[in-house]
């Protein structure tokens, strides 16, 4: 995992809708909340901050990029006898093995 540069953010959000902007500045995201009036009551407060123009990138926004080495799927069957694929990392791309169940 790696997390993702300030300039990489800003070009991920801007590139999302007005709405998904607004709701980033509002959302505390995985908190408690104690009503869907209190989260709507932000939204009408943001959109009149920000009423005129760009939205910008808040401080506290950004991301993180999942960069597997190793990932395996499975595809149930039945009797026991699953579809198993292993992808792996290489220089030129990935492995791919399939694995006895």
């Amino acid at each position: 995992m790696e997390k993702v540069s300030k300039s990489e953010s800003l070009r991920y959000f801007t590139s999302r809708p007005r709405g998904s902007q607004i709701g980033a500045w509002v959302s505390e995201q995985s908190r408690a909340i104690n009503s869907r009036g209190l989260l709507e009551q932000k939204v009408a407060e943001m959109k009149r901050r920000f009423k005129d123009g760009a939205i910008p990138l808040p401080d506290f926004w950004g991301g993180y990029r999942v960069v597997p080495e190793r990932i395996e799927f499975w595809q149930g069957r039945p009797s026991r006898l699953h579809d198993r694929f292993e992808y792996v990392r290489q220089d030129d791309g990935w492995h791919i093995d399939r694995l006895q169940p």
